[in-house]
């Protein structure tokens, strides 16, 4: 049996690792796409590494486009086969791959005017909307701990990650001749003592498993003491220097923590009065389907909802839909929180906000996520003095301020406690993935000095027999 390593390699996306069982059943973990890396970006996500055609089951951590990404384009070049998710997940990813092929429209419409000027061909995008679409009659869901046969030859059983609605760890059993090889994949690991939703949950014991490791180097400091800075955050821009609170974010989990610690900041009264929007059409879709899946959530919500039947909504909050509404908030002059996707700030309705007050020492930009090191939040968030948006030079004047414990990723010791449920000597090989080299490196250090044998980085394409 073989495992191959096609992307999330040293880096934190375009996560895909194709397994091909001794029977010569292709099954492909996630179809994530790269993203944030600029004219890199498109000629990697073309280059699958592998024939689409070929692949017989994708079973799908979640629904971030990381790891979904590029399904509709699996689809659109000859892929039939079957996506196994849970059900959250299936309806966030009806909602957030169409939202990616309107943008792979957009995006190629604006570019191709640029080829039609200096006399080149015009280019198809990677994949439409309409292929989005399509590409939804593969899905099938399957709901937390129940196991899904596949041929008689493997068993697929999701556990609760914890890292956004539906996210999974995959547990496999896979039997290779006379062999029963357990195979884990962590997806991405959420946080403990989340707001929303539920811890991640242990999973079985394994052979092999292959983990994120996004923040193997760092801890994040606690989610009380993020509302605490999100509040002060709140009254230092809005109330002090009558500016706006841009909050960049990233559609699903990220902007609905920040929802619903601004309803909990309400309902105590210590939000000022000032208004906040939600200018995302995507984070609106999203924040309604989280309200379909109670069954995710965690005690402290469940608990809070008791008292206030809806955790994402209060008087002063606005969701924004059209685009004239949003161009409205760029002309606005009075104090407010606009919280707008995406999260690195490389796309979207927040970039537009960002080009419009990113001069402005009133304005605050709020990153409250992880940035890709090429993309355009990495850039403002490291101190650089000017940056490029839309083709045009802009100051960073705006103040610069970061919540990192707001994350969907766990941290290195919240890491190490997701895996504290395996037996260290029964596990042959630990895979690193989704993480930048450096950190992994880290992260694989502290993983030795805890007892951990035989932990691996793989590189891009790399082949291993298990």
């Amino acid at each position: 049996m073989k495992l191959q390593f096609l992307g999330a390699t040293r880096e934190v996306t375009g996560s895909k690792h194709l397994i091909t069982t001794k029977k010569g059943l292709n099954i492909l973990l996630d179809c994530g796409m790269y993203q944030g890396k600029g004219l890199e970006t498109d000629a990697m996500n073309r280059d699958l590494g592998f024939d689409p055609a070929a692949i017989d089951y994708l079973i799908l951590s979640h629904a971030h486009i990381d790891h979904s990404g590029l399904i509709p384009y699996i689809y659109k070049l000859g892929f039939r086969g079957t996506v196994l998710c849970t059900p959250a997940t299936r309806d966030l990813c009806a909602i957030m791959l169409a939202d990616a092929g309107r943008i792979q429209e957009a995006d190629i419409h604006t570019f191709n005017k640029k080829r039609k000027a200096q006399g080149e061909e015009p280019v198809e995008p990677i994949y439409t909307e309409q292929d989005a679409q399509a590409c939804m009659s593969c899905f099938i869901s399957v709901p937390y701990h129940k196991p899904f046969n596949i041929e008689g030859e493997v068993t697929v059983e999701f556990f609760d990650a914890g890292h956004i609605l539906g996210s999974s760890c995959v547990y496999l059993e896979i039997r290779d001749g006379r062999r029963l090889v357990r195979l884990g994949f962590t997806g991405d690991i959420g946080r403990y003592e989340k707001h929303i939703l539920k811890d991640p949950e242990p999973f079985p014991q394994v052979d092999y498993l292959i983990m994120e490791s996004t923040y193997g180097d760092r801890l994040h400091t606690s989610l009380q003491d993020a509302e605490k800075e999100l509040l002060m955050a709140v009254l230092d821009t809005c109330t002090k220097k009558k500016g706006k609170l841009i909050i960049p974010s990233f559609a699903i989990g990220r902007a609905q923590e920040i929802i619903y610690a601004l309803d909990r900041l309400e309902h105590a009264d210590l939000l000022p009065d000032i208004d906040v929007f939600v200018d995302s059409p995507l984070s609106v879709s999203a924040t309604n389907i989280m309200r379909l899946h109670e069954e995710c959530f965690g005690p402290d919500i469940l608990e809070y909802m008791k008292h206030d039947p809806d955790p994402f909504g209060f008087d002063r909050l606005q969701y924004i839909q059209s685009i004239e509404a949003s161009k409205a908030l760029n002309v606005r002059h009075k104090p407010c929180v606009i919280i707008s996707a995406s999260g690195m700030m490389e796309a979207g309705r927040v970039k537009h906000h960002i080009a419009n007050h990113i001069d402005n020492p009133a304005t605050t930009i709020l990153c409250v996520g992880y940035c890709e090191p090429s993309t355009l939040g990495a850039k403002i968030m490291r101190g650089d003095e000017e940056v490029s948006i839309f083709g045009h030079r802009h100051k960073v004047r705006a103040e610069l301020r970061r919540i990192e414990s707001l994350s969907g990723h766990g941290d290195y010791s919240e890491m190490m406690r997701y895996i504290s449920c395996q037996e260290k000597n029964k596990v042959k090989t630990l895979f690193l993935v989704h993480g930048e080299e450096a950190t992994q490196q880290h992260f694989r250090d502290t993983l030795a000095a805890d007892g951990w044998k035989h932990v691996q980085i793989p590189d891009f394409r790399d082949t291993v027999e298990l």
